[in-house]
Order: C-alpha cells, then sequence, then structure tokens
C-alpha cells in the first residue's frame, strides 16, 4: 500500500464529493487536482491549499497527462468520479488511461452493457475501476448477513421503505433525467438493490407496480426472498412512514418481521471503501454488475395497474407476499 497516495476528483462540487473529500484525508491521501464545471468549491480550502483545481475536465486531463510524465512522487495514483452518473464510464476511461485506479460513486454506469467496455479497458491498461457499495459496510447490513448465514429458512419475506426527501432543485437537475440518472431506481435505489442481491441471491422475477420520475415501487422475487420495496423522493411520502414528521432520509428493511433501520451510521462508510480499494479489497465491476442488470430491467419494465397510487404501494408493505 502506498504510503500517501496521490488523488484527483471530478465533480467536486457535487452531492457526494464531500464524502470522497473526507475519505481521501482520513487515508492519509494527497488531493493533488480537482475538476467541476461550477466553481463553487471553497470547500477544498477544508482539504488542501496545494489543490490544483480546473472547470474543464480536458485541461484536468492534460494536467494528468503532464504529470505522468513527471517525478514518480507527483503522478495520480487514483481518480475519484462523482460528476452525473451518464459521465461515470467516460471519466473511468479518463482515469484508467491516464495511469491510475479508478473510485466511481454509484452507479457504476447507468446501462449494462458500459461494463463491458470498461472491462476492456482495465484490461488494456493494467487498472482497477473500483465502485461505492457501501451499504455492505453498514454496521446493521454485516449484522443481517451474519444472522441470515445462521437461519436454515429456505425463503424470506423482506420489506423496503426508502423515502429520501428531495425539494424543487431536484425536477430541474440532471438528477430528474432518466437519461443522466438512471431515474429513482438506479440513482436512489442502486444501493438497497445491490445488498438486497447480495443477502438472498439472484433474481428470479420482478413486478413494477409504480413507476413516477419521484418515485416507484414493486416486488422482487430472489432465489432465497420475496422483496417489496418503495422509494420515494417525495418529502410528502415520509407521512407514508413511522416518522412522519421528520425531514430526514428514511431507509428501512424488514425481513421476516424485523425491522433494520439503516437512517444512521452512514457518517464513515466511505473512508471504510477507500480503505478497502487502498488494500486492493473493493468492490469491482464484477461486484456491481447483477444490480447494474436489475435495475436496467425495473427502468424498462411494465408496470403492472393493480396498484395505483403510492399510498397503495406502501400499504401494500404491510402486507403478505
Amino acid at each position: 500500500m502506498l504510503e500517501r497516495p496521490n488523488f484527483a476528483v471530478i465533480g467536486v462540487a457535487g452531492h457526494a464529493a464531500p464524502r470522497h473529500l473526507r475519505a481521501i484525508r482520513d487515508v492519509g491521501g494527497r488531493l493533488i487536482a480537482a475538476a467541476d464545471p461550477n466553481d463553487s468549491v471553497g470547500i477544498l480550502d477544508q482539504y488542501s491549499f496545494d489543490t490544483r483545481f480546473f472547470t474543464q475536465t480536458e485541461r484536468l486531463d492534460r494536467h494528468l497527462e503532464k504529470l505522468r510524465h513527471g517525478p514518480a512522487g507527483e503522478r495520480l495514483h487514483y481518480l475519484s468520479v462523482c460528476s452525473p452518473n451518464h459521465l461515470h464510464d467516460a471519466h473511468c476511461r479518463l482515469g484508467l488511461r491516464i495511469g491510475a485506479d479508478v473510485i466511481c460513486e454509484k452507479p457504476l454506469v447507468i446501462n449494462p452493457w458500459n461494463l463491458d467496455g470498461l472491462e476492456h479497458v482495465e484490461r488494456e491498461t493494467n487498472r482497477r475501476v473500483y465502485t461505492v457499495l457501501q451499504l455492505r459496510l453498514h454496521p446493521r447490513l454485516t449484522e443481517l448477513r451474519s444472522m441470515l448465514a445462521k437461519d436454515d429458512r429456505a425463503m424470506h419475506d423482506v420489506k423496503i421503505t426508502y423515502v429520501t426527501p428531495r425539494g424543487p432543485w431536484y425536477d430541474v437537475s440532471w438528477k430528474s433525467s432518466l437519461e443522466k440518472s438512471g431515474g429513482v431506481p438506479t440513482n436512489i435505489g442502486i444501493h438497497l438493490f445491490d445488498f438486497v442481491l447480495w443477502l438472498f441471491g439472484p433474481v428470479c422475477g420482478i413486478r413494477v407496480q409504480l413507476a413516477e420520475p419521484r418515485r416507484c415501487g414493486g416486488v422482487l422475487h430472489l432465489t432465497r426472498a420475496n422483496v417489496r420495496w418503495f422509494l420515494s423522493t417525495h418529502r410528502e411520502d415520509l407521512a407514508l412512514t413511522p416518522s412522519p414528521q421528520s425531514s430526514s432520509p428514511f431507509r428501512s428493511i424488514v425481513v421476516d418481521g424485523k425491522e433494520f433501520d439503516l437512517s444512521q451510521g452512514f457518517a464513515d462508510l466511505h473512508t471504510r471503501v477507500y480503505e478497502n480499494v487502498l488494500r486492493g479489497a473493493g468492490f469491482g465491476i464484477s461486484d456491481v454488475r447483477p444490480s447494474l442488470e436489475l435495475v436496467y430491467r425495473i427502468r424498462t419494465a411494465k408496470v403492472d395497474d393493480d396498484l395505483s397510487d403510492a399510498h397503495d404501494v406502501v400499504h401494500s408493505l404491510r402486507g403478505p407476499l
């Protein structure tokens, strides 16, 4: 493991970037460069006064290429990708071809066939793409996985509710664009779908019962579980949860009647992801492929019309599968 690895961040003005900046600091990394089309990046001063900043990715590319041909101690070791979802695969390829390993925010790509291209560039460059699947490191979920390993039931009954309120800005940002974000199942749900596949095995069938720009829900049939799920960015949907007066995200998984509240415990998960990457044990393309294939199926599925709105879907979470 490098004594003090060099990092750069693309999308440093974005929502996820502060978690990556903290993780870089926590693992003893050196932030040498950053880029974002938006220049409101005063947060950089909390981490380094020696970070070169660019508003054009092409200029960052040129700078990193120059460093690649300079002294070994100045070369980039890791590129952290926090840009909008539809740019992830292009920015990952940039990092690989500049001679760095890549740590990419979720979702790694929007369409699963883009993973094949990234694997090809990995082989060409002998570098790796890692992604952030931090729920696999959440203490409550690692506890749940240990419990399930001791449970001899063939099938489990699982219910997932995730309401993460977003204001009117969401509707005019790239996140509201299906082409740029992949929609709510991809942008909001990818972690949840990853961990249920991780816990309960591959997909046997899906039903999508609600598909709106800001909310969706349905049923997954996995090899070891039937899963009802509901995702929303509507603040008013918190009224459908046990925390109706809160404005904080509500994340819950109920397994065989036992609830695991995931609303807390996220503070240091990115740091743990980075620590794993530096040890060579990060989550790679093969780890994320099943969940990306699943959210693509959800995004393109025909919607059942037996449940008409969010109230019906959430009410169904309280009933049997």
